[in-house]
């Protein structure tokens, strides 16, 4: 509600009441309103119109009157009867109204004082008497004039308690809407208390309300008191809960803005103590900086930079968001190690000593290592290589980085790069932006406080690409020796020298890798532990490992050799050893848990106590099952776990010619099938088979674990073998198996993973093993101690494979393989 109105009427109603000695009373008294209820409208009213006004019956108002023909009728009706009709126009943008402008209903008004004010304006005090509806205009100048008929109110029955809590309720609301308002006078409470009338309770409140113009109208035009009322009511109701909502914001923001005011005062406080002692905290944190600075050796571009920002500094306010960001631009700058390089450690035997104690095997990597500082001892300067360590989870490729930083007494830092997306992970962001901070490369140089560490590239085969840029292809320049050496960080806008930093990025898989990233680094392989790496690792490492971490000593746990080999056999499937390591430490767990309990046992274990503390074996042994069938062929395969053997079965079946493969196998091992029957059925004579033997049988070809997906050329000459046994229906060689590709002429083309699929052999007990004759190379890597006990043959074709593989005897109870004859 609007009381500003009602004060403002009292005001001019004071001036007039002095001028005539006489006194008037705004709030219409029940007496008074018997005497509105008795006047009679006239037949025909002169017509006022106003822009954004509503008049009630009973109300008093003041109005400005501008419009010349307004100011005609006024003084016309003035100085007669003094009373004419209110109309409000539909549209208040309009100067000049027409008839069709203007509302139908309206009310009946008594000029109660004609003021001329100060600023030459007229100003009409009127009083609302009752509602009538315009029937016809009769007049349209010098101002309108129109045949109007009454509009009475009708009143709900009388005690009415309904409406009478209707009206008590628009009376506390009325009063709850003064006390939420801050711009309503409180004496306003007092005219709403003193209203006895309900009809003129509702009409008052109607014209104060702060409704617009077209809502009041529909008031006026209710004849239903209580309807009126009702309607009334639900508009109170919702500017309630509007000035509730607006007093609750401004209560917040107040608090808000009284703590912000708090700290302001208490930190100028804070400032003026300072500054009377002698210390802006400001001034003290630049002559740090320039402290600091002094102590660097930073290059030319850098220096300039710095001197530049702390000139834009000393010229910023404190309050600046700006300020902020370059203070935190020159702790960047001060706090990376420009140019500052921890010493290498030159002795190689220790260097090799702790390579050696902390990882088993790994000797490509180890050689490498030693032969980069052999060179650096040499030479004094050499740029850091950049390595790629590719090879299966869990082999201690990033665990290796951590050995190589203490072995040449260098800083060890690393990131994972696994899921990164945004290129500015790599780069930094600019420092314009809100939050800005270096790349990673640079944040990680910065901790370690070295320009030279061990840096850890990890899981570079799972970076992202996506809207936010490409970070493989910032890495280029990272992993360029070339340009390295000034590296562009968009936080910093200077060029940092990452030459000398040592690279080491590892990798489960080179697919993924960008081919130009791949180029620059220098791909070091390891492959899977055998089970004798994985012996000893467990022994020297993972068990004492353990062991300490539970809190036991070493006499109070013992594994022997063979329950080491059992535990890997039986209870893990993996190329690394973490799955060891949780193993061992389940085991130790349960020795812990014995001993609290007081139990008794025995601390060297057998194989009865690993069963009944890890349960039966997890994982089949994968042994070599004879050569009692035809078609039954032992290959090598490998996996991302290591090597393994695979058996392959051919059967003949009464058709014609037809083959079907199973096993779930993938496209290139459907193919070798293919390519393996058509060797054969083009070379029958080598086995003595007739053609027509093929179009007479059906051939079935499965690899066993169908659930496994398998592909790979690799199981190429094993398929040829399968089949060339069960059409001749003669037996394999005992203990042997094969890898490689064969090609549509025979001949046998190498495959990789060599020394996975050798342990495996071994593993199975297999004691003679055929490969490509190019494969020997890969052989003569492999340390005589893991192909001890093993015969290799050598083949360029499948002829060859045929020959070692296949013997001349038939198996038990050969199946006839009868051709039918024209």
């Amino acid at each position: 509600m609007d009381f500003r109105k009602k004060q403002n009427m009292d005001d001019l109603l004071f001036s007039g009441a002095l001028e005539n000695g006489s006194d008037f009373i705004p709030i219409m008294s029940e007496n008074e309103e018997d005497d509105i209820n008795g006047s009679n409208i006239p037949e025909i009213l002169p017509i006022l119109t106003l822009k954004n006004t509503v008049l009630f019956s009973g109300v008093i108002i003041p109005i400005a009157v501008g419009r010349k023909k307004s100011i005609r009728l006024i003084k016309s009706v003035y100085k007669k009867e003094k009373l004419i009709g209110i109309i409000t126009q539909k549209d208040s943008k309009i100067d000049d109204p027409q008839k069709e402008d203007l509302y139908e209903i309206g009310t009946m008004a008594q000029i109660v004082k004609v003021l001329e004010m100060p600023d030459n304006s007229t100003t009409v005090i009127i009083q609302g008497l009752k509602r009538f509806k315009i029937d016809e205009y009769v007049r349209e100048k010098p101002y309108f004039q129109a045949k109007v008929s009454e509009l009475a109110d009708i009143f709900p029955a009388a005690k009415d308690k309904e409406f009478e809590a209707i009206t008590t309720s628009l009376k506390e609301t009325a009063i709850d809407i003064i006390d939420l308002s801050s711009h309503i006078p409180k004496e306003a409470v007092f005219a709403i208390k003193n209203i006895e009338s309900p009809r003129f309770l509702i009409n008052f409140i109607c014209s104060n309300s702060d409704l617009l113009p077209v809502d009041k109208q529909k008031l006026l035009e209710i004849d239903d008191l209580k309807k009126r009322a009702i309607s009334l009511l639900e508009h109170l109701a919702t500017e309630v809960q509007k000035l509730e909502l607006k007093d609750n914001i401004q209560s917040k923001v107040k608090l808000e803005l009284d703590q912000q005011q708090k700290e302001y005062f208490l930190n100028q406080q804070i400032k003026a103590i300072q500054n009377e002692l002698g210390k802006d905290p400001i001034d003290i944190e630049i002559e740090e900086l320039k402290k600091k600075a002094k102590k660097k050796k930073w290059g030319k571009d850098a220096k300039e930079m710095f001197n530049k920002s702390i000139a834009k500094i000393q010229r910023t306010n404190s309050a600046s968001p700006e300020y902020g960001i370059e203070l935190s631009y020159l702790q960047t700058l001060v706090e990376l190690p420009w140019n500052f390089y921890t010493k290498d450690n030159f002795d190689l035997k220790r260097a090799e000593k702790i390579l050696d104690e902390d990882h088993f095997g790994l000797d490509k990597v180890k050689e490498r290592i030693l032969e980069h500082l052999a060179v650096l001892k040499l030479k004094g300067d050499l740029k850091a290589p950049i390595l790629c360590l590719l090879g299966p989870p869990g082999v201690g490729k990033t665990s290796l980085g951590k050995s190589i930083a203490t072995a040449i007494n260098r800083k060890y830092a690393r990131i994972s790069l696994g899921g990164l997306h945004d290129e500015a992970e790599i780069r930094g962001h600019r420092k314009t932006y809100i939050g800005a901070m270096p790349g990673r490369i640079i944040q990680s140089i910065k901790k370690v406080k070295s320009s030279n560490p061990v840096f850890i590239l990890d899981e570079i085969d799972k970076v992202g690409n996506d809207f936010r840029g490409d970070p493989s292809s910032a890495l280029l320049e990272v992993l360029d020796p070339e340009q390295n050496i000034a590296f562009y960080d968009n936080y910093l806008e200077l060029e940092y020298d990452l030459s000398k930093v040592m690279f080491i990025a590892t990798a489960n898989t080179l697919g993924p890798i960008n081919p130009a990233l791949r180029d620059r680094m220098e791909i070091i392989d390891i492959s899977g532990y055998i089970i004798e790496e994985k012996i000893e690792i467990a022994k020297k490492h993972l068990l004492p490992k353990q062991i300490i971490e539970h809190g036991l000593k070493k006499d109070q746990i013992v594994l022997s050799k063979n329950i080491f080999e059992q535990v890997i056999v039986d209870y893990t499937r993996e190329s690394g050893v973490r799955q060891l390591d949780k193993v061992l430490a389940k085991l130790v767990r349960k020795i812990a848990k014995k001993l609290a309990f007081e139990e008794d046992y025995n601390p060297k274990l057998t194989t009865e106590d690993i069963v009944d503390f890890l349960g039966q074996s997890r994982y089949s042994n994968n042994t070599y099952q004879g050569n009692e069938y035809a078609g039954v062929v032992t290959g090598l395969a490998w996996t991302a776990v290591g090597g393994q053997i695979l058996m392959i079965e051919a059967s003949l079946s009464k058709g014609n010619g037809k083959l079907t493969l199973t096993g779930n196998l993938g496209n290139v091992m459907k193919e070798s099938a293919v390519i393996a029957l058509e060797y054969l059925k083009a070379n029958n004579e080598i086995l003595g088979i007739e053609q027509d033997i093929f179009d007479n049988w059906n051939i079935h070809l499965h690899v066993p674990e169908g659930a496994i997906p398998k592909d790979g050329p690799s199981a190429g000459i094993t398929m040829a073998t399968a089949l060339a046994s069960v059409f001749s229906q003669r037996k394999i060689k005992k203990n042997i198996a094969m890898t490689g590709e064969i090609t549509l002429r025979g001949k046998v083309l190498p495959v990789g993973g060599i020394k996975e699929k050798i342990l495996a052999a071994k593993r199975a007990n297999i004691k003679e093993i055929i490969l490509s004759i190019e494969n020997k190379k890969d052989i003569l890597e492999i340390k005589d101690i893991y192909i001890q006990g093993l015969k290799f043959h050598y083949v360029d074709n499948i002829r060859e494979v045929l020959e070692i593989s296949i013997l001349k005897q038939k198996i038990t109870n050969p199946k006839k393989l009868d051709v039918k004859k024209e």
